[in-house]
């Protein structure tokens, strides 16, 4: 039980539905992995089907993996194509931080090429659609690095829409040796130059993980496949696979030049679209238009609007309606969230620094209040939008003596911290 989130019951006391900030009613458990369970949802404003990605908060931060998941939202965000699944909002709560994606009914692509394999013809447009979404993230600089069956779902017209961003790279994270050099991926799906660790394209391996997946689409078991996971590693290595009898010559010799070894040499995506196999049937994939602003860059940390992720992620996890802790620390940090207008906070705070004989330097909407005479305090106040009726002020303290702070100040603007419904606290 947690803050904007109601749990009704029946009479047994069994949980049978949960309420999401009055917005979306959680349903069936779809799958969960290490830091993230999945659901069904509903919207109840619309009555449409969504997926709920459900993240602990405390196991992220335990494995120091905020940031990718902060990268992760500002790519899903930044993405919009009919083969990628679409990020509709992020919730976050003092526990968990929810993704509220669109609801590809269709489920995993995995379990349909696990009940058999496709014919050459399926398998053709399922992998011209895959090629769509890479080629759409490559130009705008997202590389997933971990393309596999299991993260390509189907929407209600059996559609491929790629899903799981949680690995994927920007162009910002390239080395000054033009490479990326992070190891990570599914084993029986990885390139063999992430193996070699030297670095790697991530263009080049996400073509690569596109040929594994062609080839169980088609062949419905792995090209590299070994009980012992380093006997897997050679047979990548060398670029040692078989297809199976059924494989027509003109799809051995595609999947050839994509499970090439030698990342130099291997297909590019623009070679694919103009390969003879993969225009079979094929409706014109129009190259995406790129302009100066469409590649990914990472978003500032000083970006004026912020989500609720940015505010569970900068918290210590206490209530968001009331000032955060850090007492007793000689730098800390503390947050509380207001419906009143930046302006009027930052006057407030101004006018009320003044009476306290303090120094104040105002910078757009970042003030900077230092003691005269009362100690040596320093505080810096920094206000930024986090709706449009909310916004999230943070102040940090520097070393003082004497608290001027907790004891003359915070006391003193309690009526500008917006006191949110909480339907139950604790979890």
């Amino acid at each position: 039980m947690v803050e904007g989130i109601s749990i009704r019951q029946d009479t047994a006391g069994e949980e049978i539905s949960i309420n999401l900030f009055k917005k979306y009613e959680l349903g069936k458990l779809l799958g969960c992995g290490a830091f993230a369970k999945v659901y069904h949802g509903r919207d109840l404003r619309t009555g449409q089907s969504v997926a709920i990605k459900a993240i602990s908060k405390q196991r992220v931060m335990r494995k120091n993996l905020m940031a990718q998941i902060k990268r992760e939202i500002s790519i899903m965000h930044k993405l919009d194509n009919t083969h990628i699944v679409h990020l509709l909002e992020v919730l976050a709560t003092k526990t968990k931080i929810y993704f509220v994606m669109e609801f590809a009914k269709g489920g995993e692509l995995f379990t349909k090429v696990a009940n058999g394999r496709f014919s050459e013809d399926l398998s053709r447009k399922y992998f011209q659609q895959l090629i769509s979404a890479v080629r759409y993230c490559h130009s705008r600089g997202v590389y997933h690095r971990d393309l596999k069956p299991e993260n390509l779902l189907l929407d209600d017209n059996w559609e491929l829409k790629i899903t799981d961003f949680g690995l994927s790279a920007v162009t910002d994270q390239i080395q000054p040796d033009g490479l990326l050099h992070t190891l990570c991926g599914t084993p029986a799906y990885v390139a063999p130059e992430i193996l070699a660790k030297h670095g790697y394209d991530g263009a080049k391996i996400d073509v690569w993980s596109c040929g594994v997946i062609l080839f169980v689409l088609n062949a419905g078991y792995l090209p590299f496949n070994d009980t012992n996971l380093m006997a897997m590693y050679r047979k990548i290595y060398k670029g040692d696979f078989r297809c199976p009898k059924w494989t027509s010559p003109e799809l051995k010799r595609f999947l050839s030049r994509i499970l090439d070894p030698n990342p130099s040499t291997r297909i590019t995506v623009d070679e694919i679209l103009l390969d003879p196999w993969f225009q079979k049937g094929n409706k014109q994939i129009k190259p995406p238009v790129v302009t100066e602003t469409s590649e990914f860059k990472e978003p500032r940390e000083e970006a004026r609007f912020l989500n609720a992720f940015d505010l569970i992620s900068y918290s210590s996890g206490t209530v968001l309606s009331g000032l955060f802790s850090g007492i007793g620390d000689p730098v800390s940090s503390e947050m509380f969230v207001s419906a009143e207008t930046p302006e009027r906070i930052i006057l407030r705070i101004s006018e009320l620094a003044d009476e306290e004989g303090m120094c104040v330097v105002k910078n757009g909407m970042v003030l900077k209040l230092q003691g005269k005479n009362n100690g040596c305090c320093e505080l810096t106040v920094g206000v930024n939008r986090l709706t449009a009726e909310l916004v999230v002020v943070d102040i940090t303290r520097g070393g003082f003596e004497g608290d001027i702070w907790n004891e003359r100040l915070k006391p003193r603007l309690s009526d500008l911290v917006h006191q949110s419904e909480e339907h139950i606290s604790g979890e």
